[in-house]
């Protein structure tokens, strides 16, 4: 019997996690978590009004997505999560998922230039297609440095690791990731 595969899409703000879990979850069938999903539900249960409620409401959005994690789990079926995974913070969590059921995981990091980051993070908030909770109108000066330094750590978990360059949607090898998952998944 083979493994369930849980297939992590991970990388910084704006880098097109959601857009490239989407399309995975879709070729697939696959079930989607993430938790900027999780995080407005609860905006739209709780109210939203300000940068420290966001964090609040995030810290419970995180609290949420792993137990919806662990119950997928349980059911060994293969599914994606996605969300910027922080190794200080989720490491132990997902070593110790992985030695409590066993599962093979595929962690999926999108990269783009920071400047690319930043600009498609101004445009985004000010869109109005994001949900206002998030406030990101208030966040440019704690985004940017993130953003710019273009740093971001994969999870230190047994996976294999595929690093994906998102500055152009158009130039994604698409195939070539679902081949990777193909074959994780038979």
């Amino acid at each position: 019997m083979s493994k369930n595969l849980l297939i992590i899409i991970s990388g910084l703000p704006c880098t097109g996690k959601t857009t490239l879990s989407k399309k995975i979850a879709d070729k697939f069938k696959l079930p989607l978590i993430n938790k900027d999903s999780i995080k407005e539900s609860l905006f739209d249960s709780l109210g939203f009004k300000d940068r420290e409620w966001s964090k609040k409401i995030g810290i419970a959005s995180y609290k949420t997505l792993y137990q919806i994690i662990e119950l997928l789990l349980q059911t060994k079926q293969s599914f994606i999560v996605e969300s910027n995974f922080k190794p200080e913070f989720d490491n132990q969590k997902f070593q110790n998922l992985q030695n409590k059921y066993k599962f093979e995981t595929l962690q999926i990091i999108c990269e783009t230039k920071g400047k690319i980051l930043l600009e498609r993070f101004q445009k985004r908030s000010e869109s109005g297609e994001r949900h206002p909770g998030h406030v990101d109108h208030l966040n440019y000066d704690e985004f940017k440095k993130i953003l710019l330094s273009e740093e971001y750590e994969a999870l230190d978990i047994d996976s294999k690791i595929l690093n994906i360059n998102t500055t152009d949607f158009n130039k994604i090898d698409y195939d070539s990731i679902f081949k990777i998952i193909k074959s994780k998944l038979k």
